[in-house]
Order: C-alpha cells, then sequence, then structure tokens
C-alpha cells in the first residue's frame, strides 16, 4: 500500500474512515506487559469509537469542540483539564490540580466550551471589569460609559483584583 500511495488520487479511501488521514499503533511497554494504543490523526471521534475493536470507554480526544458535540460539556471540561496537565508536565512545569480545574469551570460553565480570548470572554459577558482588563480596555470601559452598565464587585477576591474595597463601579457620564 506504502508503495503505490503516491499514484493513487487524494480523495480515495482504501479502508477505514475518511477523515482520519494516518493511524500509528503505539507499544507501551511500561507496565511489563504490552499494552498496544491505536494513535489516529484526524477528526470524527464518534466513527473512531463505534468502530469494530476499539473500546469506545477508553478511547479519548484532544479536540475539546468534537469531544463536547459527541460525548457532552463535562467530558469536554476533562479534555480541556487533562491536555493542559499534560501540556505543562510535558515541559517540566508542575501547576495545581485544582487551578486547572477552575480554569476549565470558567471555560465550560456556560454549557458550551469557550476560549479565554476577547471573543469567549465577550460570551461571557459577566463583568465589564473583567473584559477591560483582558484585552482593549479604553473601547470596555467607553462602551460601558456611554451604555451606563454597572459592574458589581461582590467578593475579596474581586475587589482585591481591582485594588479597591467598594461594593459598586458604576461608570457615568457626567455631561450635564
Amino acid at each position: 500500500l506504502f508503495l503505490i500511495s503516491p499514484f493513487l488520487p487524494l480523495s480515495v479511501v482504501v479502508q477505514g474512515i475518511p477523515e482520519v488521514s494516518r493511524a500509528v499503533i503505539h507499544i507501551d511497554e511500561q507496565t511489563g506487559k504490552n499494552k498496544y494504543k491505536l494513535l489516529v490523526e484526524g477528526d470524527n471521534l464518534r466513527s473512531v469509537m463505534a468502530t469494530h475493536g476499539v473500546n469506545g470507554n477508553r478511547t479519548t480526544s484532544n479536540n475539546t469542540y468534537e469531544v463536547e458535540k459527541t460525548i457532552g460539556i463535562e467530558a469536554a471540561r476533562s479534555t480541556i483539564i487533562n491536555e493542559i496537565q499534560y501540556t505543562m508536565v510535558n515541559h517540566g512545569m508542575s501547576i495545581d490540580r485544582r487551578h486547572v480545574m477552575l480554569l476549565a469551570d470558567l471555560m465550560s460553565y456556560k454549557g458550551e466550551i469557550l476560549g479565554i480570548t476577547r471573543f469567549g470572554l465577550a460570551k461571557m459577558k459577566e463583568s465589564v471589569l473583567m473584559l477591560a482588563s483582558f484585552e482593549k480596555t479604553a473601547d470596555h470601559l467607553f462602551d460601558a460609559a456611554y451604555f451606563g452598565q454597572k459592574d458589581s464587585v461582590c467578593g475579596e477576591f474581586q475587589a482585591s483584583s481591582y485594588c479597591c474595597r467598594v461594593t459598586e463601579i458604576q461608570l457615568l457620564d457626567n455631561r450635564e
């Protein structure tokens, strides 16, 4: 198959799942007995889990959006935690699992996976000051002042984050 693959058109699927571009059998010898893992490059987690001979209960993916679509939001949250931990450990850093869980909770509490980007934070829309502390500070503060938005700072953590002890911050237009 390897010898004839350059002569085949790119759209031909010899056998298997069309979205999978490559599969490698990995032998894990750490436990003393050989454990086989099938590492798949591509998408369509649902088809991989439904393949004969594949244990769907032990199948994982690093694509959080596909995990959310296929298995659900809790599985996607778990994927976020595992992928962050895996990446940090492989770079020689350790982060307390509770901090990573807090980040995963923040990314998934709306029932969908939201990135920690300006677009993901804008979908959260919980706090004007939270949006302003990330990016485009002047734009967020201007919009909040223009539309008369209020931002309640209810907890000690939020108050210490903004270096003040207030119960409510209101952005007002002082023009009369």
